[in-house]
């Protein structure tokens, strides 16, 4: 059983990393607050001239993908999607390898200009890196969000990478704030009204 002081420990920690969220660009640190203006004009930007927004992750990662595709497309007018259908995955993990399920779909159907999402936890999955290193030779602007070790090889894939220093193993405070940080992108761009109608 949680006592009471276990679960104000808990958000007060929850909390405190989320505060230390770390941004870098083009190889430079920024602040977060940069971070996030970059990326919400990212996303706006080429969702602007109809490019896709592409989510891609595993497990509790490939849910807020899912769900985020979802919003970004439904509240945020923008054309979004998540490479998550059971078939797809199955049928690209039987006859090319689990590492690559999401290379594959971004080879066929990404287009440049496009934006992906790459979200580990880890940072280190080999079919994330295999899309993400397929989305930038399509052409597409990457934003990595990854956890643990400050040295994972997805947080320097990326145009923009946030990452999160949270001990490893607490996926719970990676994932909440790798949600955290796509809803406050798509948030701001709706306050904002920054996607044009399409006529």
């Amino acid at each position: 059983m949680i006592t009471k002081e276990g679960t104000i420990g808990y958000l007060k920690g929850l909390g405190d990393v989320l505060l230390k969220m770390e941004v870098n660009a083009a190889g430079k640190s920024e602040s977060l607050e940069r971070g996030f203006e970059d990326a919400i004009k990212m996303v706006a930007d080429q969702a602007n001239k109809r490019k896709k927004i592409i989510f891609i992750g595993n497990g509790g990662s490939a849910a807020i993908a899912s769900h985020q595709s979802v919003d970004y497309w439904k509240n945020g007018g923008m054309r979004a999607i998540a490479f998550n259908d059971v078939s797809l995955l199955t049928c690209i993990g039987n006859d090319y390898g689990y590492p690559f399920v999401f290379e594959k779909p971004v080879e066929m159907f990404a287009d440049p200009g496009d934006v992906m999402i790459a979200i580990s936890s880890s940072g280190k999955s080999d079919n994330i890196l295999n899309g993400v290193k397929m989305a930038k030779k399509k052409g597409l602007t990457v934003i990595t969000m990854s956890g643990f070790k400050p040295d994972n090889p997805l947080r320097s894939f990326g145009d923009i990478n946030f990452y999160v220093p949270a001990p490893t193993g607490a996926y719970g405070f990676v994932e909440i704030a790798h949600l955290t940080i796509c809803h406050c992108i798509v948030d701001a761009i709706i306050d904002r009204n920054l996607i044009k109608p399409v006529n």
